[in-house]
């Protein structure tokens, strides 16, 4: 009897270690010794030649997002090299490579949640606690184990972040079918995760055209670069859809100009451009030709913000402050102020938040007094006098968020079409009628262009619709330096 149980002992522990060693085993290379080679020697001189090759014009700040091709490396190694080049040596910690679904059909976005891949290099860890900020939040964007089994264009981007980069984790997302919404979505909860973090790299992974014309490849590769170098996402979505714009991987671009303009990058460079009629020299119609660009996106944002911390954490203190007073004593909070980035004056606006919902929001679009008492003032007026909200009481304070926009100069724009969506925020006028709304809006609703205008038309400014498509209504733009007390609470 000692014995029998002696044998089912040795079984349960060797059933046990293979569960484990199951458990732990990395996503194996499918895709090595086809789309580049399996012998770890031969991918490395491969790619060294690359790179050495490569001779990419180095962008003026430091490198935020990348569009990699995903072809084998024989077709598109070349060009993937420029991108890769730019970003060997640097210090990201974090890489997040979003592909497309080439083999299995799904709605939304995949992202693997834990685990490494495996590649002739070794393996590369996915960064668990970066994917859990993204799975968990909608359920549009779900892991979806099929997305990734036999799909390559996430694969490929390995080898090469393996010989330009090394401590680093990778977050894979492959998308299906996408519409403009979900590409939004996600683009929001990687702005999320990233948070103020320098050292996430996103990586877009794409080819072009495909098609059997290799002068109509130039032609539509030439249409679809231009449009990727105007950083505009929304125009690229559509052109997909409607076929003027070819990407195999279009809704990965989508989200990473999406997520780029949101975090202020204002300029996408081709570094590289070729197709496999250039690479194999097979110019001839009839014969399959597909397009291959690497691009970069830099870290320099397009506008600097308008105060430090210590100056936004001040004024931060005053808002705070002056609600505080007024609530217990009915008065104004008497202060005054020095520092000139706070005594000029600029409009502003400041927002109150509780357990996540607005509470009130009163703002001034042109400043008529110091910077400093015009937050002293709005944010009374937001407590008390937001005639959307009850009075603020006292005792609600301690669990009230303050948020503040400082506002640069209203412009005047001509069209609709001057709009950033996510940068501007947006004054519109016509007659006595007038509605604004903060650049932010956009951001945490995740309208498109024409309903964040019809709702500021409709609902803000009491006129129709589409009364922003009337050349007689005004269109105002302003950007803000937006900032809370939660954002800035571990900042020194």
């Amino acid at each position: 009897m000692s014995g029998n149980r002696l044998i089912l002992s040795f079984v349960f522990c060797v059933v046990c270690c293979v569960v484990i060693c199951f458990a732990e085993e990395a996503v194996p290379a499918k895709f090595a010794g086809s789309f580049y080679p399996d012998n770890p020697k031969e991918l490395e001189a491969m790619i060294k030649a690359f790179l050495d090759k490569a001779d990419p014009k180095a962008p003026e700040g430091e490198i935020f997002g990348l569009i990699s091709p995903h072809a084998g490396y024989g077709f598109s190694g070349e060009a993937a090299a420029f991108g890769y080049k730019l970003i060997k040596g640097k210090s990201y910690k974090t890489v997040v490579i979003v592909g497309s679904s080439h083999q299995f059909s799904f709605n939304g976005a995949s992202v693997y949640p834990e685990g490494a891949f495996r590649t002739p290099f070794g393996n590369l860890e996915v960064d668990k606690a970066f994917a859990a900020r993204l799975l968990d939040k909608d359920k549009e964007i779900f892991f979806e184990p099929a997305a990734f089994s036999e799909e390559h264009s996430v694969e490929v981007q390995f080898p090469f972040l393996q010989k330009v980069l090394s401590n680093f984790r990778i977050v894979p997302i492959v998308l299906g079918d996408c519409t403009l919404l979900q590409c939004q979505k996600l683009a929001a909860l990687l702005k999320e995760a990233i948070g103020k973090r320098k050292d996430v790299l996103v990586i877009a992974s794409s080819d072009l055209y495909h098609g059997y014309d290799f002068r109509e490849c130039e032609e539509a590769d030439k249409l679809t670069l231009a449009q990727l170098k105007k950083m505009d996402a929304e125009g690229l979505y559509y052109g997909l859809r409607e076929g003027r714009f070819q990407m195999c991987g279009g809704f990965g671009a989508v989200t990473l100009l999406t997520l780029a303009k949101e975090l202020g990058h204002e300029r996408l460079d081709v570094l590289k451009y070729t197709n496999s009629a250039l690479v194999t020299g097979r110019k001839q119609s009839g014969i399959w030709a597909v397009g291959y660009a690497s691009c970069v996106i830099d870290q320099e944002e397009g506008a600097k913000p308008m105060l430090n911390n210590k100056q936004k954490k001040k004024l931060l203190r005053i808002a705070r402050q002056s609600i505080e007073t007024y609530l217990k004593t009915g008065n104004r909070l008497e202060l005054s102020e020095t520092d000139p980035a706070l005594t000029r004056e600029t409009g502003a606006f400041v927002t109150l938040h509780e357990k996540g919902q607005l509470r009130g929001c009163i703002g001034s679009l042109v400043g008529s007094e110091p910077l400093y008492l015009t937050i002293r003032d709005m944010a009374v007026e937001a407590a008390v006098k937001d005639p959307r909200f009850a009075p603020l009481e006292a005792q609600e304070l301690k669990g009230i968020e303050i948020e503040i926009s400082v506002l640069s100069p209203l412009e005047r724009v001509p069209s609709a079409d001057k709009i950033k969506l996510g940068e501007h925020g947006v004054l519109v006028r016509k007659g006595i009628s007038s509605g604004v709304f903060l650049p932010q809006v956009a951001t945490e609703t995740g309208w498109s262009k024409e309903e964040f205008l019809s709702y500021l038309c409709e609902h803000k400014a009491g006129l129709p619709a589409d009364a922003w498509k009337d050349k007689s209504t005004e269109l105002w733009v302003f950007t803000a330096d937006i900032f809370s007390e939660k954002g800035l609470e571990s900042v020194e």
